[in-house]
Formats: C-alpha cells, structure tokens, sequence
C-alpha cells in the first residue's frame, strides 16, 4: 500500500533546493470515446491543456514535493503558448527562467481512451536551453540535486556542479557522452525504444540506471527489480507517469536517502500520476 511521508521525511524533502534543465511542451490532453480510425469520427469526452513534456512535469512534481519553488532552466517560443507556459508554471509553484527563441513554442496531442491507453503527437522542434543562454545558471551551485531532460553538452558539465545530477536518455548519448561527466542516476523507459540505454554506451557509465516498465515495476542497473505501487485510485491515463517517478528518485537521492527508498518514493509519485487525468493534481 502506498503510505503518506512522516513528519522526518517531509522535513527533509522541504530543506531541498532542487533545480531541472529542460524543455516544455503545452499539450492538449483529450479523453476520447474511441481511437481515431480512417473515416471515422471520434469525440472528447474530457479536455485540458497544461504546459508539460517531461522538463515541466518533473519541475512540478518536484516543487508539490518539497513544498518550495524548484528552479526550472527552459527555453520557450517567443508567443502567445510560451507566455502561457511561464504563468501555468509559475501559478504551481515553479520558478522559471527561460531562454526565449524566435522559433513557435512545441506543443502536443494526448489522447487517451477508457481504457487508460494513450498517444501523444507533438508539433513543432523540441526547444533546448544551452549554457550560452543568459540566465541565472549559477543558482546551480545553490542546488543539492538536478535533473536534465535537454541540455548541449557544455550545460550538463555546467550541471555537474550539483551534488546529485540525474538525466532522462532523451537528452542524447551523444550529448551525455560528449559532456564526459557522470550522471549520478540515468533513469527512463524501458519499454520505449527511444530511452533504452545498451551497456557501455555511456562514458563514463551513470551511477545507477533505472529502467520502469509501468505496472511491472522496473530493472536496476545492478540487477536488482523493484515493484509498482499500488495505484490510490483506478487507473485514469498514464501521461507523465514516468516523470513523476523520476522526480522522486531525484528528490530521495538529493536527500541522501538510500537508492530503495528514492525509488519507492518515485513509485508512489507515479502511481498518483497514474490517477488522475493530466499530470499535475
């Protein structure tokens, strides 16, 4: 059963000062009666749009967790859907800087079906802040732990700097390998092809890489398996399930708990996520 933090574990969590580098995309989330078929028409039963793509899903389930504005390091369109983005995230708690592009801001579908399956499309290039960006990146030196989702290979030296640096594959292996610095936990899907990291890809190697697998848990990089937590409603849409895991395992490891224990915490994170429809409360 999932079980709420103690008063000791709050504490700690709320002390964190916790940063993410990464991109935004605003989504428009459709809760549909059947999958779009040739010739036919399907309707929405449910709608909502939320700045989210995992730079933004993981600032937000970061700073929900620690009760304080997490610093999120973004690079956005110089329009409407980007001013949009900065207001959404600034209401829920994040602190945005961002590195402002004359390029439209990313955006997204999401549909989802009864069944809680869904599909994304997304519109446009994915935006990525570089460390030539004017902005503040010496709050870095400030955090006790940061997630990377996109960078250039210059920004995630620059993000080193933090004492727990975890990162998304999605970030590139050439980028991470180019960079040349070891990222403390290196944590995506294991079912999407695009995340999948093959052994010895990555030098030097991550400290741990965390590989989820939705309802069956997930694989260590040691070997070792860890298991789903229950969910603490049914299933609504899985979008973001995965991010909000690796906000936990973030934020356990920056509160130097032991690996078990972050992941447990990411487990509980992204089975709530798993509730809901969107990815935020």
């Amino acid at each position: 059963m999932n079980q709420p933090l103690d008063p000791e574990s709050s504490s700690q969590l709320q002390q964190l000062c916790l940063a993410v580098v990464g991109h935004i995309e605003w989504v428009d989330f459709l809760a549909v009666d059947r999958w779009p078929q040739p010739g036919l028409i399907s309707h929405a039963k449910q709608r909502l749009e939320e700045p989210a793509g995992a730079g933004a899903v993981i600032a937000v389930q970061l700073a929900q967790l620690v009760d304080r504005p997490v610093h999120f390091f973004t690079a956005l369109g110089r329009d409407s859907v980007g001013e949009a983005c900065v207001q959404r995230l600034q209401d829920r708690g994040v602190a945005v800087h961002v590195a402002w592009r004359d390029a439209p801001t990313r955006r997204g579908i999401s549909l989802v079906d009864g069944g809680g399956d869904r599909g994304i499309t997304v519109i446009g290039d994915r935006l990525t802040p570089v460390l030539s960006d004017p902005l503040p990146w010496d709050v870095l030196h400030q955090c006790d732990g940061a997630f990377i989702t996109a960078a250039d290979a210059a920004l995630v030296q620059a993000a080193r700097a933090v004492p727990v640096l975890a990162a998304t594959p999605r970030v590139g292996l050439a980028v991470l390998n180019s960079a040349a610095v070891q990222i403390d936990a290196l944590i995506g899907s294991g079912l999407d092809p695009a995340e999948i990291v093959a052994p010895g890809a990555l030098t030097p190697l991550p400290g741990v890489q965390i590989s989820t697998e939705g309802a069956a848990g997930g694989v260590i990089s040691t070997g070792d398996r860890f298991s789903a937590s229950v969910l603490p409603a049914p299933l609504i849409e899985t979008y973001g399930c995965g991010d909000s895991f690796a906000a936990g395992v973030l934020a356990g490891l920056a509160a130097q708990w032991p690996l078990e224990r972050a992941i447990q915490l990411g487990c509980q994170l992204g089975a709530a996520c798993a509730s809901r429809f969107g990815p935020y409360e």
